[in-house]
């Protein structure tokens, strides 16, 4: 897709891209996405659970949320996923530097007022963030879904940039008697844990003894 003007990579732009796969994967593997927007009081980011749908992101929320709200009114909002894969460490400090992937998406959401489009938006959140889990919990009451404010923000604008790789340092510095490399960082998944209050012997599930970011993969430097 080709960028519009706020969405094009303009530092580095050899570590941006535009293509909707590459939007997707990183979606698809984060867990926050940061959304703010300018209102009255000024600029407000807040860190909020997400889903996809197509090429829809999923917002949802309480009907009182000042941000939600004010992406219901049709306000321009801004959209980070960004995901950290290890840290650089190069000779010199000035040439630290992170090892990640991020997704920048800018845009207009739309209100979903249809209350069965309104439960698969929220069905396919909690797919999101637990792949199999939408089966076994109960499906949200009509109350509950009236009460659930849901936007769908349109990916038609937005970019990836990434950086891979080890340190970069100056010629000069490579002589130096330091250790220069990449720390790998991943997001580790402990063991469930049962709520205190289970009143019945339910096994674990698979998707919870087994549970893993979609795309997920031990990436070395």
């Amino acid at each position: 897709m080709a960028p519009t003007a706020r969405a094009t990579v303009r530092r580095l732009p050899e570590r941006g891209s535009y293509d909707r796969a590459d939007v997707h994967a990183v979606l698809d593997e984060g867990l926050i996405a940061h959304v703010g927007l300018a209102g009255d009081d000024g600029p407000v980011v807040i860190p909020m659970l997400y889903g996809r749908l197509g090429d829809r992101l999923i917002l949802h929320g309480s009907p009182a949320s000042r941000l939600l709200r004010g992406g219901a009114k049709g306000v321009d909002l801004c959209v980070t996923v960004t995901l950290i894969d290890g840290l650089v460490l190069a000779r010199s400090a000035f040439h630290h530097s992170m090892n990640y992937r991020s997704v920048v998406i800018f845009g207009r959401a739309t209100p979903v007022r249809d209350l069965d489009e309104r439960r698969a938006a929220l069905d396919a959140l909690v797919e999101h963030i637990v792949p199999g889990r939408r089966v076994d919990a109960r499906p949200p009451t009509e109350k509950e879904l009236r009460g659930t404010l849901v936007l769908a923000l349109p990916l038609d604008e937005c970019s990836v940039k990434a950086r891979t790789g080890g340190p970069k340092d100056e010629p000069e510095d490579m002589d130096l008697d330091v250790w220069a490399g990449v720390i790998p960082l991943a997001t580790t998944v402990g063991e469930p844990v049962a709520a205190t209050d289970l009143r019945v012997d339910a096994p674990v599930p698979a998707y919870a003894r087994g549970y893993r970011r979609p795309g997920a993969q031990v990436r070395s430097a």
